[in-house]
């Protein structure tokens, strides 16, 4: 997978995309990053890639020369087809389920704003998938890239070593994941349940389940009910 990030300040993606298990896959050649600096595509001598609002209005709004300039220079540098995604607060909602959506693509084409918001143009012509990672406001979208780099590249085939790892993580079956235990067996009063210490597997693949029926129960039920309404025989155990 190619993924291009389009930014104001592609010194912030680097660090984050070099370390752990992204940078693992990079070095494995699962995936390459590259970040393009929109502001290398303004036309006039100061480098502008914003401007004030037609009708007046606070902040700035990013311009539609430099980053059409940016986004079909680097489109060209491959002949793979990209896939577009704006990084914005009025996309839509960031899940699991997308991300698996979009590490099924081979390539990902990744803009970040900055200042008030974009030229309104940016969104008709370009027509990128707009992505939110939740209902509040950022400074810019190069946080909302790193959270989706990382949740895209985790599913990546190789990235993590063990496949079964991104199957029993929180939402990727519709339910947070159950509690986890390691040594030591006892610690400042806290025990490990029995169950996970009897070798009986199939006891405690009905305890995995069921605690993790559970905490999704106590702490996000907007999730178990998606997942009572999926599929006939999908739905949580009673």
């Amino acid at each position: 997978m190619r993924i291009d990030v389009l930014t104001l300040f592609p010194e912030v993606i680097e660090p984050f995309c070099g370390s752990s298990i992204i940078g693992r896959a990079r070095r494995g050649g699962l995936v390459t990053i590259r970040t393009t600096n929109i502001r290398d595509f303004a036309t006039d001598r100061h480098k502008s890639v914003d401007d004030r609002p037609f009708g007046g209005g606070p902040g700035m709004v990013m311009m539609c020369p430099p980053l059409f300039a940016a986004v079909e220079k680097v489109e060209s540098e491959d002949p793979a087809p990209a896939t577009r995604v704006l990084l914005c607060p009025q996309g839509e909602p960031f899940t699991q389920a997308i991300a698996r959506e979009l590490a099924a693509q081979q390539r990902l084409l990744l803009i970040c704003g900055h200042y008030e918001g974009f030229d309104e143009r940016i969104r008709l012509g370009l027509a990128p998938r707009e992505i939110s990672i939740g209902d509040y406001v950022l400074s810019g979208g190069e946080a909302a890239a790193l959270v989706l780099i990382d949740a895209v590249v985790r599913l990546l085939p190789g990235a993590l070593g063990d496949e079964e790892s991104t199957t029993e993580e929180s939402f990727s079956a519709g339910l947070l994941e159950y509690p986890h235990y390691t040594r030591p067996r006892e610690f400042r009063g806290m025990g490990v349940p029995d169950v996970l210490l009897n070798g009986d597997h199939a006891r405690i693949e009905q305890w995995r389940r069921q605690e993790a029926v559970r905490r999704t129960r106590e702490r996000r039920p907007d999730l178990l009910t998606e997942f009572d309404a999926g599929p006939p025989g999908g739905g949580p155990e009673s």
